[in-house]
């Protein structure tokens, strides 16, 4: 589809925290940037800022929270829809729950033409509360009348949503965002890198290393990862846990690092990305033998992405997003969520068979080649947002 004057097309990028625009979507804006259209950045205060003003976005600071706060949250959808109404952006694009929320009101109100959300999982994991739960819905339907268009990161998403008549079936589209598989390539590692890296973080050879990328809180599933451990060191004691568990100190579900003591797992666990994100993640992935992602609730998760990409065979729980991330048996092994006997035993499995690990983590590489590849994620998107120019920006067309 041929752009319409992309270069007159100013859109407006807008997330809760600033490590969902440096980790998940940056390469997507430098795509839309390369395509000449205007791009603007919105999110919360952050670590990341000097490096948005580095790369040259356009970007304004609103302090958004991660929790269910009426007053703050009046404050940030009224700072957002002054920002938008001077800019007079195109299309404003909203990501994650709290911004997505404010962000589409902020928008429709303040007049931008086109509205879109991308989904990343409603916020309804069995931790979270019956009231709490009906709030989030009701709030996503009221916004979803905000929005001309919804990406959702998975099917199952959309079938609740349709379902339930939070959105209508006409606005929601799937689409995950994919990843870079050039730079999540096991290729790009020697086995002279692996064994170096290892030697760094005091892992001695012959160790089988077990995996896990995400936010240190339970809703991750790390208490019965650690459970599992435990079952695991009895059968398989040359295993050791690498994590990069970066803290989230707003969520209530917060765990602490001393937290392994209570495990007696502490000599065992390598723990990374302490205060935050780690830039050079693929590195890590290469030393790892398994994934794992025991998480309760996921939208389309990114490190098993990763993780498939780098050919690593993957054990999730069976829960909405792992489920269409991997294929059982395929690409890895689903277990029951809560269940770290379950767990246990899939992992030990894997250790203990190397050749099944090693096929699984072959076409998981393939699957990372056919499905998760974000050129031509970006490519998709990028033909709704002409879409919607030619439907709604009359001037464009003419």
């Amino acid at each position: 589809m041929k752009n319409i004057l992309s270069n007159q097309i100013k859109i407006c990028h807008v997330t809760t925290v600033d490590i969902t625009v440096r980790f998940i979507i940056l390469n997507f804006l430098r795509f839309l940037r390369e395509k000449n259209y205007k791009v603007s950045v919105v999110c919360s205060p952050g670590k990341q800022s000097p490096f948005f003003k580095k790369e040259g976005f356009s970007f304004y600071e609103v302090k958004m929270t991660r929790k269910i706060t009426p007053l703050k949250d009046l404050i940030s959808l009224l700072k957002l829809f002054l920002y938008f109404k001077k800019e007079r952006f195109t299309i404003v694009h909203t990501y994650t729950p709290k911004a997505g929320i404010l962000g589409r009101i902020a928008a429709r109100m303040a007049g931008v033409p086109i509205v879109i959300h991308t989904s990343f999982g409603f916020y309804i994991g069995p931790q979270v509360s019956t009231w709490v739960k009906r709030l989030i819905l009701f709030a996503e339907k009221i916004a979803s009348y905000f929005c001309d268009l919804i990406f959702s990161q998975n099917k199952e998403d959309i079938e609740l949503a349709v379902k339930k008549k939070i959105v209508n079936p006409k606005k929601i589209k799937f689409s995950t965002y994919g990843i870079n598989i050039t730079r999540f390539n096991s290729l790009n590692f020697s086995q002279e890198f692996i064994y170096k890296k290892k030697k760094e973080l005091d892992i001695g050879e012959g160790k089988k290393i077990i995996g896990m990328v995400g936010r240190f809180v339970k809703e991750k599933g790390y208490l019965d990862l650690f459970k599992a451990f435990k079952i695991v060191r009895t059968k398989n004691p040359d295993v050791v846990l690498l994590l990069i568990a970066p803290l989230d100190k707003e969520k209530n579900d917060a765990l602490n690092y001393s937290i392994f003591r209570d495990y007696g797992i502490e000599k065992e666990v390598i723990v990374l990305g302490r205060e935050g994100e780690i830039s050079d993640i693929e590195e890590f992935y290469s030393l790892m033998d398994i994934f794992v992602l025991p998480s309760y609730r996921e939208g389309f998760p990114y490190s098993i992405m990763e993780a498939s990409a780098m050919g690593r065979p993957v054990v999730a729980t069976d829960i909405r997003g792992c489920r269409e991330a991997v294929e059982d048996r395929v690409t890895g092994i689903l277990v029951p969520a809560k269940n770290p006997y379950q767990l246990a035993q899939a992992l030990i499995y894997l250790l203990d068979n190397q050749e099944k690990s090693e096929e699984l983590g072959r076409n998981g590489r393939r699957k990372a080649e056919k499905e998760f590849d974000e050129r031509l994620v970006f490519d998709r998107i990028e033909e709704e947002y002409q879409r919607l120019i030619k439907e709604k920006i009359k001037r464009c067309c003419d």
